[in-house]
């Protein structure tokens, strides 16, 4: 099972800046080209008041700071010269982690979506969208954000896809400010699947694939939770990913880049059940030779390795 996706985590609240510049992006997309990735999705737009482009609305409305470059822009610039899709993550508020409250995500959103189609939608790499909004159970709201939103991108984009990436609440999904690594309450095989069996049915239509986050599971545990999802993802006809985490979730450290042995476990599992694509968060930080952390230079060594052995 090859990485052929890596979301792009230029605006983040828990790992580090590496304060890239247009000449260390365009040298991360060779690498990334390399390495056999096809297909970049910017993880958000922005978060809370910083922002990827300069968004009009959201300086606006939502009080964001004007960036100093248009990295929306750029990507896609990036992934045309190298024949990648690029896909567009919406804006996060922040609002729904301060209040549980999907509609503010809705609200901002549905201006986003319009705007970013307009100023960037002429762009032959623009092949997608990802709902950013990430949930675990039946999170209030959500089914109905997905639909409104994944309706919304389809429609002024002329049907392009859409995809989410929720994680699985297992023992280690706990908040990354917390300083625990585990916790004891978890979701059974059949609650996760009674679960997203009834999400799944509510978002029909408007989320065309799924790609659950591989981290907070135990490596035992992979292979079991990967076919459920992935027979669920047949029932509703989407496809199924496997969003393969690059850094490590069981250091005392939070993040830094994952054990290659680990990354080989969690690939393997999603391949024996049948995923149809591997994607990763995230290559930039976690597995280029580039990156401020020289134990991704070498995952990235170990994982070419690995992938000219298959």
């Amino acid at each position: 099972m090859r990485i052929t996706g890596t979301f792009i985590d230029e605006i983040s609240h828990d790992i580090p800046h590496q304060n890239w510049g247009p000449t260390e992006w365009a040298r991360d997309f060779q690498h990334m080209k390399a390495a056999g990735i096809d297909t970049v999705i910017v993880i958000r737009s922005g978060y809370r008041r910083f922002i990827t482009y300069p968004s009009a609305y959201l300086m606006k409305e939502q009080g964001c700071y004007a960036p100093p470059i248009d990295l929306i822009e750029l990507f896609l610039t990036l992934a045309d010269k190298h024949q990648m899709k690029f896909y567009f993550g919406l804006y996060d508020s922040g609002k729904y982690w301060d209040t549980g409250d999907m509609q503010h995500e809705i609200d901002a959103n549905r201006f986003v979506i319009d705007e970013v189609w307009k100023q960037y939608g002429h762009h032959p790499s623009f092949q997608g969208w990802y709902l950013s909004m990430e949930i675990s159970r039946k999170t209030k709201g959500a089914v109905e954000a997905f639909h409104i939103l994944g309706k919304q991108c389809k429609e002024v984009s002329d049907g392009l896809p859409t995809f989410i990436s929720p994680w699985i609440d297992g023992k280690k999904a706990v908040m990354a400010a917390q300083s625990a690594l585990t916790k004891t309450d978890v979701v059974s095989l059949q609650e996760h699947e009674r679960e997203w069996d009834e999400l799944f049915a509510g978002m029909q239509g408007a989320v065309d694939a799924v790609a659950f986050q591989d981290g907070h599971i135990d490596y035992h545990e992979l292979e079991d939770f990967f076919r459920i999802n992935k027979r669920l993802a047949d029932k509703y006809g989407m496809q199924c990913w496997t969003n393969a985490e690059s850094f490590d979730r069981d250091m005392p450290i939070k993040f830094l880049p994952i054990k290659f042995e680990k990354l080989r476990l969690k690939l393997e599992a999603a391949r024996r059940a049948g995923y149809d694509k591997a994607i990763t968060f995230e290559f930039s930080h976690f597995m280029s030779p580039q990156s401020m952390y020289p134990s991704a230079h070498h995952l990235y060594n170990r994982y070419l390795e690995y992938t000219h052995s298959l």
